[in-house]
């Protein structure tokens, strides 16, 4: 069935110009900004009766894992294709991954691997791995208003609501895509539908292991810090009984202007301020974000890092009633003096996998699967780890493995998937498909009917144009439970 999904009326972003200028308002009372911040996690009318869907986290590997070195071994192929790691039995009969994810084997029988993902968009296109939409771009390096919506954003375009005063219902850890680099990535935006169904983007401020913590030569540092909610300091001698004075103020001038305009335009606005002085006031978004009470033991179970940092504060979000997050192994090379620190491994990729990424991930993954299952929320939370791309079959001069995305492997666990279950096939080689190829599209059919959301429905693009939400793709109905 398809499914024509929101209004024509609006502009791209969402916002008119007379909400543009009264965006302003809370800026003039007294410099406050968060308003402006969360215009983009705004949204229009409350889906009354719309079902409830269960929570989802994307674990984004960027730079390209290698992951016939990760959930698709090849022992038998040639050397210099076959790497140095051996695969490992885990707990679902007959699937193997590699021994350096043992704890992760222990969770396979929560798993479902598709081994068989490719894409003809370019390489480091994290377009496609957000929304479904392949094709190449002239700029991979910027965002466009035009693009398609990202999975998150369209979950929270069918899920309207006014009940975002607390907690926004899509939240990307620990930065924006491509911060770390000074660029903007895309991917992981409203697009079409408009900035106010952009995620909340956290911000951090990452710092290395001093030296003398490298345990050999070369091995890349680890990245340490935390995310934190930007902009949510009240200004000095801002006390919590001024601003909602403050609050109260704004409620009568934004009465005075409903009573004159009777705008959707304006009580768009209003709930944008809501929203502003609740994460600012909100025992439970704060409560989320706030490490210093957590033990040190379940600290040191999720790694310490800004990635397991970032896991740790996403998985108690969704607790919380976060929706959508996404968790970015993001890379840093333009913000902090670091040796290496990326899944873009074209030199030294076993060392990088084995003293650096393939540890850290083990670990800091099933720390949050035992969190999620001991809670009783891992049948309602489908986790879904990825990257834009894979890396090549043959090892390069550098010993490392250079970019591919003919084939390569994305891993789904907990809700929704029909554990120790495999997708597809690559060929002896792991370079390309063997059997049941399956494209960005259909991955993310798959997270959006695991969702309980149909993949044939479409939203309104720019103009009012319906765009399919997943392109084309279809479901890859072995896999879901």
């Amino acid at each position: 069935m398809i499914q024509m999904l929101g209004s024509r009326r609006r502009c791209c972003d969402g916002i008119t110009r007379r909400e543009t200028l009264r965006a302003g308002a809370l800026s003039a009372l007294g410099g406050f900004s968060l308003t402006d911040l969360l215009r983009s996690e705004s949204r229009a009318a409350d889906a009354a009766g719309r079902r409830r869907i269960r929570n989802v986290m994307v674990v984004y590997l960027l730079g390209g894992a290698a992951t016939q070195d990760m959930w698709d071994l090849k022992p038998d192929a040639p050397a210099e294709i076959r790497g140095e790691f051996k695969p490992i039995p885990t707990r679902a009969a007959g699937v193997a991954i590699s021994e350096m994810l043992p704890l992760t084997a222990q969770w396979m029988h929560r798993a479902a691997l598709v081994r068989s993902v490719n894409h003809s968009a370019g390489c480091h296109n994290t377009l496609p791995s957000y929304t479904g939409y392949e094709v190449p771009l002239s700029d991979i390096t910027t965002i466009k208003d035009s693009y398609p919506p990202s999975m998150g954003s369209v979950v929270r375009y069918l899920e309207q609501s006014d009940r975002e005063a607390e907690i926004p219902p899509y939240v990307y850890l620990p930065c924006y895509l491509g911060w770390g680099q000074n660029i903007r990535r895309p991917g992981p935006y409203g697009g079409f539908l408009g900035r106010r169904f952009d995620p909340l983007f956290t911000e951090c401020a990452p710092y290395k292991d001093p030296d003398a913590a490298a345990a050999s030569p070369g091995q890349p540092r680890v990245v340490r810090g935390a995310p934190v909610l930007p902009h949510t300091t009240l200004p000095e001698q801002m006390t919590l009984d001024r601003l909602d004075s403050r609050k109260s103020l704004l409620a009568q001038m934004d009465d005075e202007l409903r009573r004159i305009e009777g705008s959707t335009a304006v009580r768009q606005q209003s709930r944008l301020k809501e929203q502003a002085f609740g994460i600012l006031t909100s025992h439970s978004a704060k409560a989320a974000f706030d490490l210093t009470a957590v033990p040190e033991p379940r600290l040191e179970r999720y790694g310490k890092t800004l990635f397991g940092n970032s896991m740790l504060i996403g998985r108690r979000l969704l607790s919380a009633g976060v929706r959508f997050v996404n968790v970015t192994w993001d890379l840093f090379w333009d913000r902090i003096p670091i040796d290496y620190d990326a899944w873009d491994t074209h030199t030294r990729n076993f060392q990088i996998l084995k003293e650096n990424k393939l540890p850290y991930l083990d670990h800091t993954l099933t720390a949050l699967l035992e969190d999620l299952d001991a809670s009783g929320e891992l049948d309602e939370t489908l986790i879904v780890v990825m990257s834009e791309m894979g890396r090549t079959p043959k090892i390069n001069a550098s010993a490392g493995r250079d970019h591919w995305t003919y084939c390569y492997s994305i891993a789904f666990f907990g809700g929704g998937i029909r554990g120790g279950t495999v997708y597809g096939a690559s060929d002896a080689h792991a370079a390309y498909v063997k059997d049941r190829p399956a494209s960005t599209a259909d991955i993310c059919a798959t997270v959006y009917k695991a969702l309980g959301i149909d993949p044939a429905s479409t939203v309104p693009d720019r103009i009012g144009r319906p765009v399919g939400i997943a392109h084309g793709g279809v479901p890859i109905d072995e896999i879901l439970a």
